[in-house]
């Protein structure tokens, strides 16, 4: 097993996630998020050409195209300046929703993850994998809490969402390699948890603890200097 952080100065450190994000993505099955945290290396990453992306989640209920979605938001972030080889969403307007996350999960499964890239949320989720959430989740339909709910106006969301579809802490568990992403003092306290609290459901980013190969990738503000 092997879990281990890495720190870097502020200004450093979206370039150095996206060099080896770049590096390491041609011909590879990726499972991204999206977000603030990750949008200053998304600017910098160069080349995507072969690799297929799945997006790590999505808001249900929003119009398509608006721009709250985690679809619109990649595109933003990440596609407008980066091709990908195939790049594969869960479709929140499926006549059933349970249906849908049950088929994307399938597809994620046949092929497995190579690399996933996520967020910490400040209650610890990741992905929409709430507190509650336990390491077997599939992916799934998912009820929001109310801080991740509200991320999507600040997105730019036209209304606020109360539900999503979310690759599920099974499928990240058993990705190849996942790296947490986190940066800023707002985040400092919540990752020092993750970080040293009882492995759980109550932070269900502790779970990657246990994962075979897992890196968080820091910066300085968020790792208390």
């Amino acid at each position: 097993m092997t879990f281990h952080s890495e720190t870097f100065p502020d200004s450093d450190w979206p370039a150095a996630v996206a060099a080896r994000l770049s590096a390491l993505a041609p011909a590879r099955r990726l499972c991204l998020a999206t977000g603030d945290t990750l949008a200053p290396a998304y600017a910098l990453v160069d080349h995507l050409d072969r690799a297929t992306v799945f997006l790590l989640d999505e808001f249900g209920g929003l119009p398509p195209n608006d721009p709250g979605r985690c679809q619109s938001m990649i595109r933003r972030q990440l596609l407008d300046h980066v091709t990908v080889g195939d790049l594969r969403l869960p479709d929140v307007d499926a006549a059933d929703a349970a249906a849908e996350a049950r088929r994307y999960g399938e597809d994620i499964a046949s092929g497995g993850i190579d690399l996933a890239v996520v967020g910490l949320g400040r209650n610890g989720h990741i992905g929409m994998n709430e507190p509650g959430s336990t390491v077997d989740l599939p992916t799934r339909v998912v009820e929001l809490a109310p801080t991740t709910a509200e991320h999507a106006a600040a997105y730019g969301a036209s209304s606020t969402p109360s539900w999503g579809i979310t690759v599920g802490l099974a499928e990240l568990m058993a990705a190849r390699e996942v790296w947490l992403l986190v940066t800023g003092e707002h985040k400092r306290e919540i990752l020092e948890r993750v970080l040293h609290d009882p492995i759980g459901p109550d932070l269900p980013a502790t779970f990657l603890r246990n994962h075979s190969d897992c890196t968080v990738f820091a910066d300085r503000a968020a790792a208390g200097g």
